[in-house]
């Protein structure tokens, strides 16, 4: 993308108060502007394809860049719609309830999704139909 439409897209995400400046660096004559996200969580009510993959890109840079190992699992468990419904409020309140430690400590990301796969279930699973 070209340096203009870069620009647009971080005025438009400013103004929508989605990220902020985090400075500015003189290089060759020109100014180079930093952006962060305004908000500690990014809470995703109705993920779309396009938006869910921009985000997980964007979580694979980050994990590639870590100096320190990760942890990053996918598993796929059969589970009544109750306990996913407990399982979902779980998770919440884990990533809500951690507190974080004094300034200074390395940061870490953390991505937590849980959704019903669509497509064939399990054998000895209830059929779609």
């Amino acid at each position: 993308m070209n340096k203009g439409g870069v620009s647009h897209h971080l005025r438009v995400l400013c103004e929508a108060g989605l990220v902020q400046e985090a400075g500015t660096r003189r290089v060759r004559g020109g100014t180079e502007k930093y952006c962060r996200r305004a908000a500690e969580r990014l809470f995703v009510a109705e993920p779309r394809a396009e938006g869910t993959a921009a985000l997980l890109g964007a979580v694979a840079q980050e994990v590639e860049r870590s100096p320190v190992d990760h942890v990053l699992t996918l598993r796929h468990i059969g589970i009544g719609p109750a306990r996913a419904e407990r399982l979902a409020l779980t998770l919440a309140a884990l990533v809500e309830e951690t507190e974080e430690d004094p300034e200074g400590e390395p940061v870490h990301g953390l991505l937590v999704a849980l959704y019903q796969q669509a497509g064939p279930q399990r054998p000895g699973g209830p059929q779609a139909g």
